[in-house]
């Protein structure tokens, strides 16, 4: 497995499957999920549309993972997990390192391999950037079945110590 962390804009990222940091009701929203639905077009709306109407009628949960067609992104699949929303009074970590492994494990049963995954819970959800950071990398390294794992970053500060909002 091969680990790669880039600077770049998730939806023009050529890999089997591409990862949405999604809100729970799997029907567009801001930042990732804005930019997903919007890149993908019309297919991932009807798609998550479907998955709601059956198996999600209450959406997805957070720190769970389901797949639709990618559309007219430049992937097979698009992954949608749900983040958790960071909380200085609360401990919600197993739920962000849920979402990278629920991720992979949806990929893995694709048999995608090469995935792209956002800085998930880093922007809107106000997870700090240095800590969603070290955890997607702890649980991304661990990736097995997947050939290529590229972690993606919008903005140059992402990486950097006093970095401010990842746009995820």
């Amino acid at each position: 497995m091969s680990l790669e962390l880039v600077l770049g804009d998730i939806t023009e990222q050529r890999v089997a499957a591409i990862v949405n940091a999604a809100n729970s009701s799997l029907l567009g929203g801001a930042g990732v999920d804005g930019a997903i639905h919007r890149g993908g077009g019309p297919e991932i709306l009807r798609a998550c549309r479907a998955l709601r109407a059956g198996e999600y009628p209450d959406g997805l949960a957070t720190g769970q993972a389901v797949a639709t067609t990618a559309g007219r992104l430049p992937a097979d699949w698009v992954i949608h997990t749900v983040g958790p929303v960071h909380s200085e009074a609360e401990e919600r970590s197993e739920l962000l390192r849920s979402c990278y492994r629920q991720s992979l494990r949806v990929a893995a049963e694709l048999g995608a391999r090469s995935i792209a995954f956002p800085l998930i819970s880093a922007g809107a959800y106000r997870w700090p950037v240095r800590a969603a950071l070290e955890i997607a990398i702890a649980q991304l390294r661990s990736a097995g079945g997947v050939g290529l794992v590229r972690l993606v970053l919008w903005q140059p500060g992402d990486a950097g110590p006093r970095a401010g909002r990842a746009g995820c």
